[in-house]
């Protein structure tokens, strides 16, 4: 705990995480920063750090309402010692993992990291989707342009024939002609 508190004096406030589990032997310290207050729990290692980050969240938000003026003006220790009733009260909500209000906030937990991976889910099938409409277009793309090119080679062809038939067919005239001739005479 000393190192926790040693590494919260020495760290700039603009650096610090505001939440955090450290484990120590078989326990886990959970400590939130909220206005320059450090709100610290200690517990088993198998309690859900959600719920004690919840239980720390519910003592900030609470004690910045009643307290949350005076924290800068403090002369004396113990000022606060009027919220350890409420710390002991909260304390009791959250101390059985099992109670019914702390299995509905996990299971509210479940259900947003559900909700998340659902969407993720969507977005990556969307994604996939997307990938076999590309993937048809392309094959769409070349099959047009295999189509393309046999019609561009037929065009050449008939563009060499309209160009070298009327050539070919007058070389073709006189060599029967030529041909006749010397058959004939």
């Amino acid at each position: 705990m000393q190192a926790i508190f040693k590494r919260l004096s020495v760290t700039p406030q603009s650096s610090r995480e505001p939440r955090v589990s450290a484990d120590s032997g078989p326990s886990t310290f959970n400590y939130l920063l909220d206005n320059n207050v450090c709100f610290l729990t200690l517990t088993e290692k198998g309690y859900p750090k959600k719920l004690a980050f919840q239980y720390l969240e519910e003592l900030a938000g609470e004690f910045s309402r009643l307290y949350g003026t005076q924290v800068d003006t403090v002369t004396r220790p113990y000022a606060f010692i009027k919220f350890d009733t409420f710390i002991q009260k909260t304390k009791k909500l959250f101390q059985d993992t099992r109670s019914q209000r702390n299995m509905a906030a996990l299971q509210a937990d479940l259900s947003e990291v559900h909700n998340i991976m659902s969407r993720n889910i969507a977005e990556v099938l969307g994604q996939g989707e997307k990938l076999d409409s590309m993937t048809k277009l392309s094959s769409t793309l070349a099959m047009e342009s295999k189509a393309y090119s046999k019609g561009a080679k037929d065009l050449h062809m008939q563009a060499l024939i309209r160009k070298y038939l009327p050539l070919a067919v007058v070389i073709g005239v006189v060599l029967l002609v030529l041909l006749f001739r010397k058959l004939l005479f």
